[in-house]
């Protein structure tokens, strides 16, 4: 696998998100010429694929769950598909790459949830999106963002960072430690229509959030401070310790996943475990308790 200059693993994505090596030329940051030559010369993120993650989003029920009494739809972490490429160690809720499963197409518009460990020094080389809102939730170590938009940062644990990709953007995101791993839940939401403008956005926590078992932190329209996505989608973090409880009303017409990140807690009288995902579809006030505790996210989606 070739290697870029600054050590890092050059990869790209092809059309069904596979990893295939890149030349170390093509891995280099400046990106913007790139993100036009992918998407004219071979469509990598084209139509026929996001019509694919469309058609299989749509599903709302997955075979092969559990599904409890009150209608809790759970996604054990053990279930998940799981990919190991020596410095990546990944586990997908969904399909992704390699890991095909019809039943596992995703929830809403919910697409993916990778819990991403990332192996210091290494990391995913410039690579095309299109038509897609990506985010990054880091839980520990630092990751570093570049994009054909002239973003360039770093995030810590507890930051969040929301790429559009729209009509098309090229980005790469590493581990810039020589010694810590990082680890990342990479998550991917279809957004409400397609060509969009890309665009760039980041939520860090303030000091008054420490306190806070939910808070919102991505929402269709930026409301307290959130990150903007382009959709009918709102991501609540959640940190609940020993005894802590946390309620979410749902509307008529919507549904709730919730992907534990880590620690353990119980939903709806569900115990989940880190890694673990549930769902439901059923309107009403959710509950949601630290056993003993636990940081995971809420998405509810329209």
């Amino acid at each position: 696998m070739p290697i870029h200059p600054s050590g890092i693993t050059a990869l790209a994505i092809d059309f069904m998100a596979r990893w295939v090596s890149v030349s170390a030329a093509d891995a280099a940051f400046n990106t913007d010429r790139r993100c036009t030559a992918a998407l004219r010369d071979d469509g990598v993120i084209g139509l026929p694929f996001q019509q694919a993650l469309a058609d299989g989003a749509n599903q709302r029920h997955f075979g092969g769950m559990q599904t409890t009494a009150t209608e809790i739809t759970i996604r054990r972490a053990g279930e998940r598909g799981q990919a190991d490429h020596g410095w990546l160690q990944s586990h997908h809720t969904f399909s992704f790459a390699d890991y095909h499963d019809p039943a596992h197409m995703g929830f809403r518009a919910l697409r993916v949830i990778n819990d991403d460990w990332i192996a210091p020094g290494q990391g995913f080389g410039t690579h095309p999106h299109r038509d897609m809102e990506i985010f990054s939730y880091v839980l520990s170590g630092t990751i570093e963002h570049r994009d054909s938009l002239g973003n360039g940062r770093q995030l810590k644990p507890g930051q969040i960072q929301l790429m559009s990709a729209g009509r098309g953007v090229t980005h790469s995101e590493f581990n810039p430690s020589a010694t810590e791993p990082l680890r990342l839940l990479q998550v991917w939401i279809r957004p409400r229509e397609r060509g969009l403008t890309p665009s760039y956005t980041e939520w860090h926590p303030r000091p008054e959030h420490a306190r806070l078992a939910k808070v919102l932190v991505i929402s269709p329209d930026g409301r307290d401070g959130s990150a903007t996505i382009h959709q009918d989608a709102e991501v609540y973090r959640l940190r609940l310790g020993p005894g802590g409880t946390v309620t979410h009303d749902l509307r008529p017409g919507r549904g709730v996943w919730v992907q534990v990140a880590e620690g353990a807690l119980n939903f709806q009288g569900v115990p989940l475990a880190t890694g673990d995902g549930a769902s439901t579809e059923s309107p009403g006030t959710l509950r949601l308790a630290g056993s003993p505790s636990a940081e995971a996210l809420l998405f509810d989606l329209g």
